[in-house]
């Protein structure tokens, strides 16, 4: 087998292993890009996860409730830094693609519902841009 081949072969078996694409807005990427190295490195696990594993556990990802919202909670220090994000369906396991929309680290309970606000609005903004 030749070296071409090999590489081939290796592409096309990272490709059959990612069942879900993920897609970042620039408002989640600005705040991804703050993050200390240890929360990236566990986002970075929990987004390889997400990407390769047909079941999705609700510990990872938990749907909000009236929304087209989904919250990845990082826990890390004793602080929770909440992401948000959405899919193309209506189960989390059936979904091929996702858009992260935003993050923050939560202090309090009425951060987290002005939060959800913005994520919507992001979410809006994306749909009409896009």
């Amino acid at each position: 087998m030749r070296k071409v081949d090999i590489y081939v072969n290796f592409l096309y078996i990272c490709i059959v292993k990612s069942i879900r694409i993920i897609y970042k807005t620039p408002e989640y990427e600005t705040f991804y890009n703050k993050l200390e190295k240890n929360v990236v490195k566990k986002i970075t696990y929990l987004e390889t996860i997400i990407r390769k594993e047909k079941i999705i556990s609700s510990k990872i990802a938990k749907k909000l409730t009236n929304t087209d919202l989904y919250e990845l909670r990082v826990v890390l220090n004793n602080q929770y830094r909440i992401l948000f994000f959405t899919i193309d369906s209506e189960d989390l396991n059936q979904a091929t693609e996702l858009l992260f929309i935003s993050g923050f680290i939560k202090k309090s309970t009425k951060d987290y519902q002005k939060e959800v606000k913005k994520a919507l609005k992001i979410l809006e903004q994306w749909t009409e841009e896009n």
